[in-house]
């Protein structure tokens, strides 16, 4: 199993930029040439992605679903067939180790993940099942690809499918693979996961169906947008789900759901939701462009001189313009002045997800203590 992406044929396609060497999307094409035109099509008219460097496993066995519901964090033992839902591996000190996303088709559970740690989940799946009626196994021979746009439904007819797929579902596609709904990085975001020798064909049929060729810029430019983390990006070996807002059941759209046990880590989720809060959060920054040069994910983000957070990763947007996302400390301020380096930053105030909610441990508490 090796952690490098085989880079893809559609870096081939005229016009396709490679991204920059030691670029986690490196295998993959970064632009076409017009990067925020490509974000433009994507989030007002159509365009397809390349993110075939994804790492796809499959798992089988009558016990794939609840064997994978006691070594994970979201709810699944009863997932239907043809949902889906985001999960994620914690340590025993609740940090998260692997973010992937899942789907159930017809008697297999397919997962897509980062390729750096595809092998490693793969690896620590494996060494789980023990007893179980459950096989995981890597499945290089397929790829993702993502359409993205609220033209989507004119690509329906090239897809084989005579509706598009509601969030979380997932419809198999004649020709093999499935196509399923994504609640993010955009309001119309579509998945193909397809044979890997069909990538090419399936790239021809939906360009000439009027899906405009976009790059991972784009792509990610919309998910920084969407304040929607990447695993090894805008987290750390410290990060905790609270604090990158990945919590909550599928129909949530989070992937640690609190009213399941029997995981890795689920004393900390627990301890942070009944009686806690994050040490940090994720938020979005607008960063001030007239900066020289841009910030790199890693930078510190100071607040009057002291540092209050690590910056994320670092884009531009077509119609917002630098941004990035940043783990901060949660008692910063949202109108706080902040920098990265010499570059000025600013919390997007709608980034902010509210903590202030009653939690049941300290309302517990409170009953105990007669208040």
């Amino acid at each position: 199993m090796s952690v490098v992406a085989v880079p893809s044929p559609v870096l081939a396609v005229p016009g396709a930029v490679a991204a920059v060497p030691g670029s986690p999307d490196a295998a993959v094409p970064w632009h076409y040439g017009d990067p925020l035109g490509e974000q433009r099509a994507a989030n007002e008219r159509l365009a397809i992605v390349d993110r075939s460097h994804r790492f796809v496993l499959s798992i089988t066995g009558a016990e794939r679903l609840t064997w994978l519901h006691t070594v994970t964090s979201q709810h699944i033992a009863e997932l239907a067939d043809g949902r889906s839902a985001e999960n994620l591996d914690l340590d025993l000190n609740g940090r998260v180790q692997h973010h992937f996303v899942l789907t159930e088709l017809a008697g297999t559970v397919w997962i897509d993940t980062e390729a750096d740690r595809g092998p490693a989940l793969l690896d620590f799946l494996t060494k789980m099942v023990f007893w179980a009626d459950a096989q995981p196994r890597e499945q290089p021979d397929h790829a993702v690809l993502s359409l993205l746009g609220p033209l989507a439904h004119t690509a329906a007819a090239a897809l084989g499918v005579d509706r598009l797929p509601e969030t979380y579902e997932a419809l198999p596609l004649p020709r093999g693979g499935f196509l399923r709904r994504m609640p993010w990085p955009t309001a119309d975001s579509f998945d193909l996961v397809i044979p890997r020798d069909q990538l090419m064909s399936y790239w021809t049929e939906l360009t000439a169906a009027g899906a405009q060729p976009a790059g991972s810029w784009a792509y990610e430019a919309l998910r920084v947008a969407a304040a929607r983390p990447r695993i090894g990006l805008d987290t750390d070996d410290r990060t905790i789900p609270h604090e990158v807002n990945w919590i909550g059941a599928p129909g949530e759209y989070g992937a640690v759901h609190l009213d399941k046990g029997c995981y890795r880590g689920q004393e900390t989720v627990a301890r942070v939701h009944n009686l806690g809060k994050p040490p940090r959060r994720l938020v979005l920054l607008h960063l001030d462009g007239s900066a020289d040069e841009r910030p790199a994910p890693g930078d510190p983000v100071t607040a009057g001189g002291r540092s209050v957070g690590v910056l994320g990763t670092v884009i531009d947007h077509y119609e917002l313009g630098p941004i990035a996302l940043a783990l901060i400390k949660r008692n910063i301020p949202v109108d706080a002045q902040l920098t990265v380096g010499d570059t000025a930053a600013a919390i997007d105030p709608d980034s902010v997800v509210a903590d202030d909610s009653p939690q049941p441990g300290r309302q517990a508490i409170e009953r105990l203590r007669g208040r």
